[in-house]
């Protein structure tokens, strides 16, 4: 699950790690009282979407005044930015975040993230903040430092973090401030299940102070039962409206941009089927995991949600019958079809339990169902099925 910038720095707050002063706000109505509490100057006022590249975007403004900043305000609200993460179809502008302009002498880049393949913390730091840190990674390696921790209650100790921090050459007392954001972060991730908490930039102020400028947190969505807190920080506006639908049915969804619905059990073997039919020089639609078990009511939401998406052209559903029955899921996909008037070619393969019994529901159904013998057979006939 993700949060919005302002979101997260409330939560760095908590922690004791340093922000700049800012306010949120849904109207330019409420800019006026809002700001008062603000003591700078200037502001810095930024769109809150779910994605990076904003300011390219025109998503943050630098203004002078609080008349520049309801002017900027009003023309930011509403409006659909569209950056590399968003898509071609952007993101609508809902709340604004409006903060001191910072006095920047230098800029940062921090983060910590789990490290799922060796089961550690893992900290990025690099002296290129502000930057997209994959173009940082691809085009000056050396300009980054990754530091690996083993899970403990303590935190990193001191070695480890001047590891994470050397690259930053600062002075003893910024030292002991970036410590402390070093260790702030590591608690987040522990005490909240944040799976990347992302500073972008942390910025060296020109009165040398280290202040956490922008924030990115994303968190474990199979931890949220047990962080209530997080939760209700949830923005369903954006988020894509099918995955909502599906998190309702417990069905592991997601969007693409291709023309070939999946269904299948599993989320490797779902990787395996859009990969196969990429092979076969189609893209798939969606990646949908209907999980262990798929009763009637389970499978004919999947294919509303796959329907719902007017770019698909034909479905691929692919069961490995290992807890779920082949027969069982045969028997709901022809009802389930059956149920919403199915118009697009449909491509089942079937393997494992009580497959063959599975393989009889679907011949015996009135329905224009084509059976595969395997997944190679099953990518071949879908994708020849919709050209």
């Amino acid at each position: 699950m993700n949060i919005h910038e302002h979101q997260a720095k409330e939560i760095l707050k908590e922690f004791g790690a340093p922000t700049s002063k800012g306010v949120v706000v849904f109207s330019t109505e409420e800019i006026d009282e809002k700001v008062t509490s603000l003591k700078s100057k200037e502001f810095v006022l930024k769109a809150q979407i779910h994605a990076g590249g904003r300011g390219k975007a025109g998503g943050v403004k630098l203004v002078k005044n609080i008349t520049d900043l309801k002017k900027e305000a009003s023309i930011m609200l509403g409006k659909t930015l569209v950056t590399h993460q968003t898509g071609p179809q952007g993101k609508e502008v809902k709340r604004l975040y409006i903060e001191e302009a910072s006095d920047i002498s230098k800029e940062f880049y921090l983060s910590c993230l789990i490290d799922r393949e060796t089961s550690k913390i893992a900290f990025i730091s690099s002296t290129e903040g502000g930057m997209d840190i994959e173009k940082v990674a691809s085009e000056t390696p050396d300009k980054i430092v990754t530091t690996k921790i083993d899970l403990k209650v303590d935190g990193p100790d001191e070695e480890e973090i001047k590891k994470i921090i050397s690259i930053f050459n600062l002075n003893d007392k910024q030292i002991k401030i970036a410590s402390n954001i070093v260790k702030s972060l590591y608690k987040i991730t522990l005490k909240k299940d944040a799976s990347l908490i992302e500073i972008n930039p942390l910025i060296l102020t020109k009165s040398n102070e280290l202040i956490c400028l922008d924030a990115k947190m994303n968190f474990d969505d199979n931890a949220i039962f047990r962080r209530p807190e997080i939760q209700k920080l949830r923005d369903l506006n954006e988020e894509e409206p099918a995955e909502i639908e599906a998190s309702k049915h417990d069905l592991a969804y997601i969007k693409l941009n291709g023309s070939i619905g999946c269904m299948v059990n599993g989320a490797g073997l779902a990787m395996a089927t859009m990969d196969i039919i990429k092979l076969y020089g189609k893209e798939p639609a969606n990646f949908l995991d209907v999980g262990g078990g798929a009763s009637k009511e389970k499978v004919t939401a999947a294919f509303k949600l796959i329907l719902s998406d007017k770019n698909v052209k034909g479905i691929l559903i692919n069961i490995f019958g290992g807890i779920m029955r082949c027969d069982v899921l045969a028997q709901g996909v022809v009802e389930a079809a059956d149920e919403i008037n199915l118009s697009v070619p449909l491509v089942v393969r079937l393997a494992g339990t009580n497959y063959k019994e599975g393989k009889e529901i679907l011949e015996k159904s009135k329905l224009k169902i084509l059976s595969a013998k395997d997944l190679n057979d099953a990518a071949q006939k879908i994708v020849k099925a919709i050209r």
